[in-house]
């Protein structure tokens, strides 16, 4: 049925004839133009939110796509057109079934070419193909221009929209900036919240009051500082999108269980926040078992993951057997005595077997027996890690100046780790000076006040047997002009394992 409406007739009483009509025939109607001298329109009409089938069911309420009107006809041609557009460039639109598409094919290569003009390949939109039912205008220049304000790199906008897609969706002022300024709010510093968004973008989807705000308040809560929460953040994001009650309070709690103070894994998770995300039954406990059954003493456990939490994370039981073997077949030390190297030195299990050889052979080149050798590293370790340039300097100070035996060597292998220039030197010449003759623990294992006490004392003291070195503890690496031994004499097993976490 087609009805002709001409400016010279009166639109009431052309508007009353149409309602008429559809009450009647309760038919869709089309004005559709005729060929004539005077303009004509066409109007699609239908009945408004009917429960009934339409004679007619290719037409629906109109949509309206970008100044176009389109019934459902119009529509499924658009979507068909587009779809093999699509195809002919290499994307599936298989779940694009339910999407609501552009209204022209034109839009849509709009979409696709400028996805990949910021870096997005064909596999990519693969990967994510919703994303194609976002608006260039109104959703993707409006979150990536706030994307590169916060921080993300124009050049790497196409592997941040690679790595978390659905920031496309998202609205700027409900969803983004609200996360930007939770993020400020934890001293996240301003020049590292693009640095943060690149290693987990994820973070754009969470919401403030959940799993972030949670894991922030319990970490508080066991003694991080919260000044210390926004490097941490910076470190490893990822803690915020981790659950208290599955993820981290389960490795807290194990951790205290094995002999580590609440206090010591605060300043541990401040250090190296990355601990937070080691699995406990997957990645913790297994390594715990496995050191336990390398012979480490459950007692030694809780110092071992204090000066070298790593070796919770580690592919732990390759990496002790490959040692083990190498210490019993090129240094003579037994499995026993691996363990106890673990349990004063645990950074071994990673140090390359090529440096650890290179000081075994400068102690075996000065004429130190490979069983002696053994027995210095077994009591020393580090001995494995030093510099041999930095040994070579100490030992000939040792036979030069100081013309000692070699016997004193084996029994305070330590020696090597003191600094020629800033300890040795300055103590023995005052030694000198003195007119004493001690041995090499009396005068290097003490702090400055106790030597100072010894040196103007009216006895030297019954020496005791020195330390063992634990790395990490009291004495430090060569050629550090700190106090190698702390002043404090008298210190809980919690307070000596706090300063090890902290001096690590």
């Amino acid at each position: 049925m087609i009805f002709l409406f001409r400016r010279k007739q009166s639109f009431k009483s052309f508007l009353i004839n149409s309602l008429q009509f559809i009450s009647n025939e309760s038919k869709s109607i089309i004005v559709s133009p005729k060929p004539s001298q005077e303009p004509q329109f066409r109007v699609s009409w239908i009945k408004p939110f009917s429960t009934q089938s339409s004679k007619f069911p290719e037409y629906e309420m109109p949509t309206v796509t970008w100044g176009v009107v389109q019934g459902r006809k119009e529509k499924l041609v658009s979507r068909v057109i587009i779809c093999d557009y699509l195809k002919s460039i290499g994307i599936i639109p298989d779940e694009l079934e339910d999407l609501e598409l552009p209204s022209t094919v034109d839009v849509m290569r709009e979409r696709v070419e400028f996805l990949q003009k910021i870096g997005l390949t064909i596999d990519d939109i693969n990967e994510y193909p919703l994303m194609l039912g976002c608006s260039v205008r109104k959703n993707i220049i409006p979150v990536l221009g706030y994307l590169e304000k916060v921080g993300v790199q124009r050049s790497k906008m196409g592997e941040f929209v690679k790595k978390y897609p659905q920031v496309l969706h998202a609205s700027v002022v409900v969803e983004l900036v609200p996360v930007i300024r939770f993020l400020r709010g934890l001293d996240v510093e301003r020049q590292d919240i693009g640095y943060v968004l690149m290693k987990y973008p994820e973070l754009l989807g969470f919401k403030l009051e959940g799993t972030m705000s949670t894991s922030v308040a319990y970490l508080v809560s066991i003694g991080v500082n919260p000044r210390d929460i926004g490097p941490m953040v910076t470190q490893y994001p990822y803690f915020l999108g981790m659950r208290v009650g599955t993820m981290i309070k389960p490795l807290v709690e194990y951790l205290i269980s094995l002999g580590l103070p609440k206090k010591v894994l605060a300043r541990m998770f401040e250090k190296r926040a990355y601990v937070i995300g080691y699995d406990v039954e997957e990645m913790v406990r297994p390594n715990v078992d496995c050191l336990i059954s390398f012979g480490v003493q459950r007692e030694a456990l809780a110092s071992i993951i204090a000066q070298y939490p790593q070796i919770l994370g580690l592919p732990l039981k390759a990496k002790l057997s490959s040692q083990q073997y190498f210490f019993n077949l090129k240094i003579k030390i037994d499995p026993e005595g691996f363990a106890r190297v673990i349990e004063r030195m645990p950074q071994l299990v990673s140090l390359s077997q090529k440096v650890i050889m290179k000081p075994v052979e400068f102690l075996v080149g000065r004429g130190i027996s490979t069983e002696d050798v053994a027995k210095m590293i077994v009591k020393c370790p580090l001995l494995v890690a030093l510099q041999v340039g930095i040994m070579k300097n100490s030992y000939y100070f040792f036979k030069s100046e100081m013309g000692r035996p070699l016997k004193e060597l084996v029994e305070f292998p330590e020696y090597f780790t003191y600094g020629l220039e800033s300890r040795i030197k300055p103590r023995y010449q005052r030694l000198q000076h003195k007119g004493i003759r001690c041995s090499l623990s009396w005068f290097l294992n003490c702090s400055d006040q106790r030597f100072e006490e010894r040196l103007y004392a009216d006895y030297i003291e019954t020496e005791i047997e020195g330390p063992s070195f634990v790395m990490g503890g009291k004495l430090e690496l060569p050629g550090d002009r700190n106090q190698m031994v702390s002043d404090e004499e008298d210190e809980s097993d919690d307070e000596k394992l706090y300063r090890r976490t902290v001096s690590l």
